[in-house]
C-alpha cells in the first residue's frame, strides 16, 4: 500500500468531511444529510444512500475541460458515482437510517490512480462522521452502518502482482482490477478486466489475497480517523 492518511472535519459546512490520501491521489469527500428520500424511497420508512464524484481539471498532469462547462456528465463519471453509491448503501441497514438521504460528494484534487478507491474508502469516513451527528442529536437510536466499507486497486504489472496501483502502474498493467469489501472481508464488488494479457485462477486467488491485505490496511485507517 502507499502512505494512507484520512483528515477528518475539513469543511466547515458538511456533516461529513474528510481529505483522504492514498499516494499521490487525494480525495475531497463531504457528506449531507437531507430530511427527504427520492421519489422512489418515499413512504418506505428506509433512508437512501447516494454519491457523487468529479475532477478538478488540474487533477491531472493536463487540464481536462470541466464537465458542467460541457453540458454533460461522462460516462466515466457517472459509473464510477454509481459504483460509490452502491458500495456505500451496501453497509448500510437503511430501515435505522430512517427516511432522510445522505449524499457522499467525492472531489479529486490530485490524481494518481485509484481514485474510485480512494473515494469509497473516503466516502464512508464521510458518511460515518455524518450518522455520528443524527445519533449525537438523538435523530436516529440505532446504529445503521454495519460495517466499514473500503476498496482497493490490484493487479498485474510486469508480470507481477501488485497492490494498490500508482497511474504509471495502472496504464500500463496487464491486468486490472478494484476490490470493494466490507471490514470484516465480505466482498461488496469485484471489477477486474484482462487490459493487455488474461490471467489465471491462480492469479486471481493472488490479487484477493493483496485485496484482503490491502482493505484490511485501510479500515484501520478509516478506524483511527473517526476514533
Amino acid at each position: 500500500m502507499r502512505p494512507i492518511s484520512i483528515e477528518t472535519g475539513v469543511t466547515k459546512h458538511a456533516e461529513g468531511s474528510c481529505m483522504i490520501k492514498v499516494g499521490d491521489t487525494h480525495v475531497l469527500c463531504t457528506a449531507t444529510i437531507e430530511e427527504r428520500v427520492p421519489p422512489f424511497m418515499r413512504n418506505s420508512g428506509q433512508g437512501w444512500v447516494t454519491a457523487e464524484y468529479g475532477m478538478l481539471p488540474r487533477a491531472t498532469n493536463t487540464r481536462m475541460r470541466r464537465e458542467a462547462a460541457a453540458g454533460k456528465q461522462g460516462g466515466r463519471t457517472v459509473e464510477i458515482q454509481r459504483l460509490i453509491g452502491r458500495s456505500l448503501r451496501a453497509g448500510v441497514d437503511r430501515q435505522a437510517l430512517g427516511e432522510r438521504q445522505i449524499t457522499v460528494d467525492c472531489d479529486v484534487i490530485q490524481a494518481d490512480g485509484g481514485t474510485r478507491c480512494a473515494s469509497i474508502t473516503g466516502g464512508w469516513v464521510a458518511l460515518r462522521l455524518a450518522v455520528n451527528k443524527l445519533l449525537k442529536a438523538g435523530d436516529i437510536t440505532t446504529d445503521p452502518l454495519l460495517a466499514p466499507v473500503a476498496a482497493v486497486s490490484c493487479g498485474i504489472y510486469a508480470g507481477q502482482t501488485v497492490l494498490d496501483l500508482d497511474y504509471p502502474e495502472d496504464s500500463e498493467a496487464g491486468v486490472d482490477g478494484n476490490f470493494v469489501m466490507t471490514g470484516a472481508g465480505r466482498l461488496i464488488e469485484v471489477q477486474m478486466s484482462a487490459e493487455g494479457a488474461t490471467f489465471t485462477h491462480e492469479q486471481m486467488a493472488r490479487l484477493m489475497e493483496l485485496a484482503d491485505k490491502g482493505v484490511s490496511e485501510l479500515v484501520e485507517a478509516q478506524k483511527a480517523a473517526v476514533a
